[in-house]
């Protein structure tokens, strides 16, 4: 999981849920599309435990609402990998 060390961040971050990701697409790859619209504060590729492999989804945080928002207005529906990816905002649990 990516997370800054040297950066504090203040306010309200919004989490969004990438999903439909190509099976080897990297934490990497995530970060690198929404670091176009902002500052990321997290990345996170869910891993199944028994296969080691990517599970297709994943989550990205931003601290700036206004970035995230961009980001999911942008990112979703691209074809990355040869999928069509979606980006909502994850729900709170």
């Amino acid at each position: 999981m990516y997370t800054p060390t040297s950066s504090t961040y203040t306010g309200n971050p919004m989490k969004l849920l990438i999903r439909n990701l190509a099976r080897s697409t990297t934490e990497a790859e995530i970060k690198d599309m929404f670091d176009d619209y902002g500052t990321v504060q997290s990345c996170t590729l869910v891993i199944d435990k028994k296969t080691g492999g990517s599970k297709g989804f994943g989550f990205v945080e931003m601290p700036k609402r206004g970035e995230a928002k961009a980001a999911m207005k942008n990112i979703n529906g691209k074809d990355v990998a040869g999928n069509k990816i979606r980006v909502k905002s994850a729900e709170s649990k």
